[in-house]
């Protein structure tokens, strides 16, 4: 019997979980292993962050919907991985065998990059639904007690699409409040101008993010390197285009929300020749390990390069359109190896984003995500925000069901298409 394990249970290791037991020999066992029992929708988190979801309507129990498509489920996590013999060891002290390894497990938020940066400091994140409740009860105290509030990403952030998507929503919020004139809004990014996303920009992402700003009323600094967070303070320093310090500053805040650099899981992390210095999976085109071909890797703890080099350091966002494209390549190639064929799939590396900004939205898509694209383009409207509420609720449903439907293909692809096809026909 060929054993199938997939570590981590977030939209890659669910998606890359289903498709195998659909997919795989009738003989062929897959398990999911994680370290929490319930599976948590992180694209709603912002949305957590501001009451307007709770953590348990943004989660399902692992076992539950795991059992139903007979996978089998542990939520001990995985303290070390012995690639040479293909062996893990589980954080409750018990081995699990692999033929194949499926590597799903996000990153490490490296919040001591950073000091005093990080929840347990003076910060808020909406990296985890655990962070956007904390998050929540401090926009709580910020309604009682308002003040300038810092909004943005620190310098290694390789996801800045839920800063803006928070940044927006929160002043959509403090609007509806009435409270907006008493919270002084300040956006501060790592990115080297504002809506360029680790993308090198994705259409007209500059000119509409920074109209979106100045329509709001927020202030922002690019290039941004923060040197420590006190409590109540944030010490930067803006670079300029040569790298060098041109401005500093000591921002006050009474609340802020910023996106931690990345790093590698500690596990995986660890595994001699598996990563790269900063703990993301190096692999080939095909998502298998160049070290351990029996090893694959989806989603966030891959390697990819950056796009471009930039003042402060910047990384590559990875959306859900490719991580489904990750996982679907990876079925195939574990399918071809199983018939002792030579992998042969290659993912699209696509990447489409839905921001939610409370009244509306705004839509990235980048296909490819490295330029030359065959479509570049952003766009803003009432129809992004309902589209992001819609994905939420299919992608639920995909839990529910145990499919490995692609969600963004059909739906988000879908949304955007109809989109496009009525502003033209306009």
């Amino acid at each position: 019997m060929t054993n199938v394990v997939v570590i981590g249970a977030g939209l890659g290791g669910v998606s890359a979980a289903f498709e195998l037991k659909q997919r795989l020999p009738a003989d062929c066992q897959v398990m999911v292993i994680n370290e929490r029992p319930d599976f948590q929708f992180v694209p709603s988190n912002p949305w957590v962050a501001l009451g307007e979801r709770t953590t348990d309507e943004i989660s399902l129990p692992l076992d539950t919907y795991l059992g139903k498509r007979d996978i089998a489920f542990s939520a001990a996590g995985v303290s070390t991985i012995d690639a040479q013999n293909k062996e893990l060891t589980l954080g409750d002290g018990s081995k699990q065998h692999y033929d194949y390894l499926v590597i799903c497990t996000g990153p490490k938020l490296n919040f001591d990059a950073i000091p005093g940066s990080g929840p347990h400091q003076f910060t808020q994140s909406i990296c985890t639904a655990s962070h956007a409740e904390k998050a929540y009860e401090a926009y709580q105290q910020l309604k009682q007690e308002p003040g300038p509030v810092i909004v943005g990403a620190f310098q290694g952030a390789s996801c800045f699409g839920p800063g803006y998507e928070y940044l927006f929503s929160l002043d959509s919020a403090l609007r509806a409040a009435k409270i907006r004139q008493k919270v002084p809004l300040l956006f501060v990014t790592s990115e080297p101008y504002i809506g360029h996303m680790g993308l090198g920009g994705v259409g007209d992402s500059k000119g509409l993010m920074e109209h979106e700003c100045r329509k709001r009323d927020i202030k922002w600094i690019c290039n941004a390197k923060t040197v420590k967070v006190d409590d109540g303070v944030m010490h930067v320093e803006e670079l300029n285009r040569k790298g060098e310090v041109e401005l500093t500053h000591e921002l006050p805040f009474k609340m802020s929300m910023m996106l931690p650099p990345f790093i590698g899981t500690p596990a995986v992390a660890a595994v001699p020749e598996l990563c790269n210095d900063k703990g993301f999976v190096i692999t080939d085109k095909y998502q298998r390990s160049v070290s351990y071909p029996e090893i694959y890797a989806a989603g966030v703890c891959v390697a990819l390069p950056p796009m471009e080099s930039t003042p402060v350091p910047v990384g590559v966002p990875k959306t859900g359109f490719m991580i489904e494209s990750m996982t679907t390549a990876i079925v195939d190639n574990i399918l071809h190896a199983l018939n002792d064929e030579p992998p042969q799939t290659v993912p699209s590396l696509n990447a489409i984003c839905l921001a939610d900004m409370g009244d509306k939205g705004a839509a990235f898509v980048a296909l490819p995500q490295n330029p030359p694209r065959n479509a570049n383009w952003t766009s803003m409207g009432k129809w992004v925000h309902l589209a992001k509420i819609a994905f939420e609720k299919y992608f639920m449903y995909k839990v529910r069901r145990g499919t490995s439907e692609p969600i963004y293909e059909k739906y988000v692809l879908g949304a955007v298409g109809v989109h496009r096809t009525e502003k033209k026909d306009q």
